[in-house]
């Protein structure tokens, strides 16, 4: 994306000038918005805000005196105390960082799901959360661009409300297209409000797609069934010249993927999120490789067998010998060391630690800041030591 051209020199020198290219995107924000910050801490149910049958928009306040900085699009690791179980979940923030003092998740009913009917149903105003954050790099502000295309589904239209909120506030509404996909009209989340912004700004226009009417209410006239190329591509003639980011269900995230490669948008200019996990989080064992007829215990591996490394736990004491390919959190498993984690995938930060010594292979999804990184700290879930290492556990 960056461009660099040669001046027009009259009297060339030894070396030749550059110089950047004026009209290069900023970054949304550019200048304006606070360098983001770890927002740590305990926070009050201020207000719940009913959206849709099945969705609320819960705004917690800090108790610590502050400000919030983070950028549109990412997310939090919220913990909650469901009947003295704390149950951790991970939700974007709909809130804009242009506005500060307060933040906001909207927060879909999943039935039989072990938070969202809590959120819904039990937590009320004056109740207290813990919340971590914030994390990801799903964002308009990480990624320069003339022209944005945000598509979402469900749920997914989270990090769009924050992201059209910022641009707004910022007066940088310059050329975006939302395409937003429900089952039926009573699904579209905060409708009224994207409406609202659309008419005000003619940078911003607003597509919404059902697949159905809403019962008992008159026949949808927009786009109507799911989302595919044809319809993507009436609807955005210019999608191969956007920066597209899209966040919705499973589903809907691979067929708007191939949707994607098929109108000819480069996949380096594609931008996934979803908090929708494998079914099974837990880290895989990798089995340890055998000498002789018996299988080598994780405490007996040989030096001689390659790849193996030991990993110290330094508080507790424990130490384990383990196969190539091991988690350290399954290696703390096995040495029956208790690390906090949730998602099993490097994306919710919960299983975040020290590392002491030594140095670790990892592959997280957002779950960590470089800062932080920086700093020594790892995702265990997501990291494979290179070598022996010592972990603060």
């Amino acid at each position: 994306m960056t461009e660099l051209r040669h001046d027009a020199w009259t009297d060339p020198g030894p070396t030749p000038g550059l110089r950047l290219v004026p009209d290069l995107p900023r970054a949304v924000g550019d200048g304006l918005l606070a360098p983001e910050a770890g927002l740590d801490q305990e926070m009050v149910l201020r207000r719940r805000v009913p959206v849709t049958h099945d969705v609320v928009t819960l705004v917690l306040e800090p108790t610590v005196p502050g400000t919030f900085a983070y950028a549109p699009g990412q997310f939090v690791t919220m913990v909650v105390d469901v009947d003295g179980v704390p149950v951790e979940r991970c939700y974007t923030l709909s809130s804009p960082p242009t506005r500060p003092h307060l933040l906001t998740i909207t927060v879909k009913r999943m039935e039989g799901g072990a938070l969202s009917p809590y959120l819904h149903d039990r937590l009320r105003p004056g109740d207290r959360v813990s919340v971590r954050g914030p994390n990801g790099d799903f964002t308009v502000a990480a990624h320069p661009a003339a022209r944005y295309l945000l598509l979402s589904a469900g749920s997914g239209v989270t990090p769009t409300l924050s992201t059209v909120r910022t641009m707004a506030d910022l007066g940088e509404l310059d050329d975006v297209v939302v395409v937003h996909s429900a089952r039926t009209p009573a699904d579209l989340a905060c409708r009224g409000e994207l409406d609202a912004l659309a008419a005000d700004h003619p940078g911003l226009r607003v597509v919404w797609v059902c697949e159905d009417d809403s019962p008992g209410s008159a026949s949808w006239q927009g786009p109507r069934g799911r989302l595919t190329a044809d319809l993507l591509a009436a609807q955005v003639p210019d999608v191969g010249d956007r920066e597209v980011f899209t966040c919705g269900p499973p589903g809907y995230m691979t067929a708007t993927r191939a949707l994607l490669a098929e109108v000819g948008v480069d996949p380096l200019r594609c931008h996934e999120e979803s908090f929708v996990l494998g079914e099974s989080a837990a880290p895989a064992v990798p089995a340890l490789p055998e000498t002789g007829d018996a299988p080598v215990a994780l405490t007996e591996v040989p030096a001689a067998v390659p790849g193996t490394a030991t990993v110290t736990f330094g508080r507790s004491g424990r130490e384990v010998v383990c196969a190539p390919g091991t988690t350290v959190l399954a290696a703390a498993q096995q040495a029956g060391v208790s690390l906090p984690s949730s998602c099993g995938g490097g994306l919710c930060g919960t299983c975040k630690s020290g590392l002491l010594a030594g140095k670790v292979e990892m592959s997280h999804q957002g779950g960590i800041r470089p800062r932080e990184v920086a700093a020594g700290k790892f995702l265990p879930c997501c990291s494979t030591p290179d070598g022996d290492i010592v972990v603060d556990a």
